[in-house]
């Protein structure tokens, strides 16, 4: 099965130059863990994630060097939220990207997002973003397969 069979075509995309705060909102209004980033010609440049924005909510190791009880003021952590929305995407996303293209084994995807830890894996031909397959599509791919023997 290539992936091109199963990945999602219509891809929801954010600019570098959006801000987190309505990235932020697409996330949490369509319970998805992120967005891929792509640039005016759809080129993949990047990735955001909840996760990249809540962690600029931590403390970094330095931080607890420095202030060891102020790095744990969780209270003012969760205050700074605000000041994380008013950024924009670049300044958040993550730039180093594993891709897979649309005539790769689906099992090829698959092995990427576990050796790499992620559920979803952004769907690149010459450059272009064409879709983003995620493990849950692998598994309802599969799945359907053999239903249907």
């Amino acid at each position: 099965m290539l992936v091109r069979e199963v990945m999602v075509k219509q891809v929801r995309s954010a600019k570098p130059g959006d801000s987190v705060r309505s990235v932020a909102g697409i996330i949490c209004t369509n319970r998805i863990s992120g967005l891929p980033v792509v640039d005016d010609d759809n080129n993949l440049i990047g990735l955001i994630s909840e996760k990249d924005i809540l962690n600029t909510l931590l403390p970094s190791y330095s931080d607890f060097l420095e202030d060891p009880i102020g790095a744990r003021d969780f209270v003012a952590m969760e205050k700074s939220y605000s000041e994380i929305l008013s950024k924009d995407v670049a300044s958040l996303m993550t730039r180093k990207l594993f891709t897979v293209g649309p005539d790769d084994p689906v099992m090829k995807a698959a092995s990427q997002m576990a050796i790499h830890n992620f559920r979803r894996i952004p769907v690149v031909d010459k450059g272009k973003l064409v879709g983003v397959l995620s493990l849950g599509d692998i598994h309802k791919a599969i799945f359907q397969r053999e239903l249907d023997k």
